[in-house]
């Protein structure tokens, strides 16, 4: 394969695959040209969304999801064939939410610990992904924004890709990642209104829940 943007390399490999008798190199191929993105996707995911898994007694860092991320997308591959950047991105960031998702889960079932000398049981920091109410609230916020807009809001406001990036992935002009991007915005403040600073400047928004801009 010739060298060249992400994108289009990942693009060439997921052409050569239908039918190739060598899937399985192409696969690797892929998969080691696509690391560096899926690396800066898992740190995005964990650090924005689940950053309770990174502190004790989980202490996940990002290489270790990336490493199950991987493994699963190696799997997956044999068997699914996505056609195009978009789906292949689409079926690694399901990956990582249901990897965060069982992490979390295993976490919260953990029992509680005993605090020393009190025989007390501490509280947990957090249930679930880490998010707060609010968190959790937006999150499903965001899964209510129609799908082109919510797509768009996914790769730049979640994923962390810049807008070129996010346009190749789609198919689509920058003026469009732009547009679609402002109207995802709109509809995320419109119905969290609520979480919006105060007139005070105290914002209502937990520390480190992804309010929108």
């Amino acid at each position: 394969m010739h060298e060249g943007p992400t994108t289009a390399i990942i693009q060439r490999y997921l052409d050569a695959l239908p039918g190739d008798p060598a899937a399985e190199l192409i696969i690797r191929e892929l998969l080691d040209r696509a690391v560096g993105r899926l690396r800066q996707l898992c740190a995005n995911l964990l650090y924005r969304n689940y950053p309770r898994l990174t502190h004790p007694p989980g202490n996940l860092e990002t290489d270790e999801l990336l490493g199950g991320v991987v493994a699963g997308l190696l799997t997956a591959l044999r068997t699914t064939r996505p056609p195009t950047v978009r789906r292949f991105f689409a079926l690694a960031n399901q990956h990582m939410r249901w990897q965060l998702n069982d992490l979390a889960r295993r976490l919260d079932q953990q029992p509680a610990a005993i605090l020393p000398e009190s025989g007390v049981a501490a509280p947990p920091d957090s249930t679930g992904s880490g998010l707060s109410p609010d968190g959790r609230r937006m999150l499903e916020a965001i899964e209510g924004v129609p799908e082109e807009e919510r797509e768009v809001f996914d790769l730049v406001g979640i994923q962390g890709l810049t807008h070129p990036e996010a346009a190749a992935v789609l198919g689509v002009s920058e003026k469009t990642v732009q547009r679609r991007l402002n109207r995802a915005r709109l509809l995320l403040a419109q119905r969290l209104a609520d979480l919006r600073p105060t007139a005070t400047g105290r914002a209502t928004l937990p520390p480190g829940d992804p309010l929108p801009p």
